[in-house]
């Protein structure tokens, strides 16, 4: 691995159909220990139920105000600077109870690949 920047591209901002949009800070085979991505739910939005295979996450709130929902804790409201654990097959959810966006960073442990998600609308 090589001393490397990765500036901000906001143009890179994508949705999912979770409910939210994030824009991958970092997210590369050159380094599969960690992914950031920054992650926006808009005001009033709940996303929807879903887990990480394999994988640790958390959720460092930066702006705005919440509800976390994980496990089988009390959902718990969140504002900046909290720091959110959530355990690897551990189901999650977050909602966005003010009246501006919510966001956050995720930070996954190992990184992020599309084929450790899990939707569990059932859950």
């Amino acid at each position: 691995m090589n001393p490397q920047i990765f500036p901000y591209q906001p143009e890179g901002e994508y949705y999912i159909d979770e409910g939210c949009y994030i824009t991958e800070l970092l997210n590369s085979p050159e380094d599969e220990s960690v992914s950031i991505a920054r992650a926006r739910v808009l005001p009033g939005v709940t996303t929807e139920w879903h887990r990480l295979k394999d994988t640790t996450e958390r959720y460092i709130i930066l702006v705005g105000e919440g509800i976390v929902e994980i496990g089988d804790l009390p959902a718990q409201k969140v504002k900046p600077n909290d720091v959110i654990l959530i355990p690897p097959f551990c189901h999650q959810r977050i909602t966005n109870t003010g009246s501006s966006d919510l966001i956050f960073l995720a930070v996954c442990n190992p990184r992020f690949k599309s084929e450790i998600y899990e939707n569990c609308r059932d859950k």
